[in-house]
């Protein structure tokens, strides 16, 4: 999958696919979810039955003491459907924050591709600018042989051409920094150098954007505004969940216990005829017991008992009364956390509109109107001097004019590119949706400029 993207160049949207596909962020994160979902099983799931035995032996030999229990803690009733609600919404702001992590790293991931073909647009122009030095070198090496310079010109040439050279070996360390930083958010570690970028910089057609109608755009769409509310409900799950724990402790079952019996001794047949006949004056059999009298005996002994059992922690001293306190504040943190983020929204809404609007309009300018002027200040100065009516002072200027504003012009470029990034960050859609939802309120403003959208 990574080399089919590679394969033909890529492109910022494939950026980003392959980004979300192969780093280790994005497969941590969703690792997440399914830790949460865990948690959802797991509350509503019932507690063990508890099972008790003991055996106590008589001393002397006999029948065992024997006691059984088996309870079960019925506060699960109660319990287990606020423990779920609670997991269920802490599931679904697991998933939005999630999403908002996935989100994040697309966002990031245009940000480090806009900012490497920015730094490969300054290397183009630094390698630009050391062939225009080393044309003035040239020129006016040409004029010194014909006499019409002095070697000032020359010294003057060549300081710029070494100038021009220092600027584009720190351009392409810089290039290759801004590469290296796009490899890492793509999950690379292929020699960022050889990544093929297709997309390039370019002007945005801007429609004027209603910034408070983005910032309701934002309310609605943001992941991170939705994972608050949901935290904040499940807060309030928690809340019901401790008030159900004030009886936490309630335990139904069944007990059984058999009582000891001491073994009978051995009967001795002789003594006992003895004793009777001494007793009695003459000889006399003693008397015998049926095994009908032993069984009607027997059975008049009670020695076993069964019946229910109820065991109850009584909320006397612990009624649970703190993690009460605890979860009505930590729903009341949660609501405040929900509200300093819908706070947020609506400045960082309108500062990405107006860096936006700003820097695309710059932009515009410069390829509009500085851009050109500067070209052709820079091919009207060197005409003039190799017809000697200029200085090379002139064209040193004019060159380093033209450096400059094509520095600045890239700069402007990518400020408006990484501003329209950031106004997805802000409102959680495509800078091609919101030009579409502000075309759809206002069809009648007009573009500031007519050129080709950034590319994203």
């Amino acid at each position: 999958m990574v080399d089919e993207l590679l394969e033909d160049g890529l492109t910022t949207d494939e950026a980003v696919k392959l980004a979300l596909l192969n780093h280790p962020r994005a497969r941590a994160v969703l690792l997440n979810i399914g830790m949460a979902r865990a948690d959802v099983v797991q509350a509503g799931l019932w507690s063990n039955p508890t099972l008790s035995l003991s055996f106590r032996l008589p001393e002397g030999g006999g029948l065992t003491n024997i006691e059984a229990g088996l309870a079960q803690n019925i506060a699960n009733i109660w319990m287990i459907p606020a423990r779920t609600q609670a997991a269920q919404h802490e599931l679904d702001r697991t998933v939005l924050s999630a999403a908002r992590e996935l989100v994040s790293l697309a966002i990031d991931t245009k940000v480090a591709y806009h900012n490497a073909v920015a730094a490969d647009a300054v290397l183009t122009i630094t390698r630009d600018n050391v062939e225009l030095t080393e044309q003035l070198l040239r020129i006016s090496e040409a004029r010194l042989e014909a006499g019409t310079v002095g070697s000032l010109d020359v010294n003057l040439a060549k300081g710029q051409s070494l100038k021009a050279q220092v600027e584009f070996r720190t351009a392409r360390l810089n290039a290759s920094n801004a590469r290296r930083t796009l490899a890492t958010m793509l999950g690379l570690i292929t020699p960022a150098d050889e990544l093929p970028l297709v997309d390039e910089l370019t002007s945005s057609a801007l429609r004027l954007l209603d910034a408070d109608q983005l910032v309701a755009v934002a309310m609605d769409a943001r992941l991170d505004v939705r994972a608050a509310r949901e935290a904040t409900e499940a807060a309030a799950a928690r809340v019901e969940l401790e008030l159900a724990k004030v009886w936490k402790d309630v335990d139904v079952g069944i007990a059984f216990e058999r009582n000891a019996n001491r073994a009978q001794p051995g009967r001795k047949v002789l003594a006992d005829t003895a004793r009777s006949s001494i007793a009695n004056g003459a000889l006399t059999i003693p008397s015998i017991e049926s095994r009908g009298q032993r069984q009607l005996t027997k059975s008049q002994q009670i020695e076993a008992i069964l019946g229910p059992s109820l065991s109850v922690t009584l909320p006397i001293f612990d009624q649970n009364q703190a993690q009460i306190a605890k979860a009505r504040m930590g729903y009341l943190q949660n609501r405040a956390a929900l509200d300093a983020i819908e706070r947020s929204i609506v400045q960082e809404t309108h500062g990405a509109v107006d860096r936006l609007t700003t820097a695309s309009g710059l932009a515009t300018l410069f390829e509009s109107d500085v851009l050109p002027q500067a070209h052709r200040t820079l091919e009207i100065s060197e005409a003039t001097y190799q017809s000697g009516q200029a200085t090379i002072l002139n064209v040193i200027d004019a060159q380093r004019s033209l450096l400059e504003t094509r520095r600045a012009n890239v700069a402007a470029l990518q400020s408006a590119a990484i501003a329209s990034v950031e106004l997805e960050r802000a409102t959680a859609r495509p800078i091609a949706e919101l030009l579409e939802t502000t075309a759809a309120s206002a069809p009648d403003s007009a573009s500031v400029s007519s050129m080709k959208p950034i590319k994203e």
